[in-house]
């Protein structure tokens, strides 16, 4: 059973009906992975949207120990943009299963499939911080570093804690479509 399912509405108010419904759904996907602890569902109205199609948001985050799954989905009713983005959650759920059963099955790390790490100098004219972000980080290993990655959808990077080394690690896609590891060390 879950621990916790959190429902939050964003510029706009949940109704009982709206409320029940999500609820009774999202209390359903701990039956498809055991290791949830917490459920939180987000609702939003976008009011500054292009499209009346996109207004309505849905976003499902799916914690757990070692686990950190999302999903959100666009409509332009609040119901459908959930019953997407639960559907999706669905999918994401029996990837990870899978994946955690299989594996990668060559036994090679994330650091010898990826390419050196090459430094460009960029610079930047303007520095200033628009959004900071906290959360929680477990010991992983590379290779669920980047199955996590690909999970969540991050295209860019990921940061996590690397069990293997005990130091904060960055997982990276290059340019190429390959992926680089920045492993840094303390002077």
């Amino acid at each position: 059973m879950t621990n916790e399912t959190k429902i939050i509405g964003k510029n706009m108010e949940v109704t009982d009906k709206v409320h029940d419904y999500v609820y009774s759904k999202a209390e359903k996907l701990d039956r498809y992975l055991k290791a949830i602890e917490e459920i939180r569902v987000e609702l939003s109205n976008d009011k500054s949207a292009r499209s009346a199609m996109d207004r309505q948001i849905a976003q499902i985050t799916v914690l757990g120990r070692r686990l950190l799954l999302r999903t959100e989905e666009r409509s332009d009713d609040i119901l459908g943009a959930f019953d997407s983005a639960f559907d999706k959650m669905q999918r994401q759920i029996e990837r990870y299963k899978g994946k955690q059963k299989r594996g990668r099955g060559d036994g090679r790390s994330a650091a010898e499939v990826a390419p050196d790490v090459v430094d460009e100098d960029e610079e930047v004219d303007e520095m200033r911080i628009a959004r900071r972000k906290r959360f929680t980080v477990y010991p992983m290993v590379e290779e669920e570093a980047l199955e996590q990655m690909k999970l969540l959808g991050h295209d860019n990077f990921f940061i996590f804690y690397n069990g293997e080394t005990n130091a904060m690690n960055v997982l990276y896609r290059r340019r190429d479509g390959s992926y680089g590891l920045i492993d840094p060390k303390i002077a």
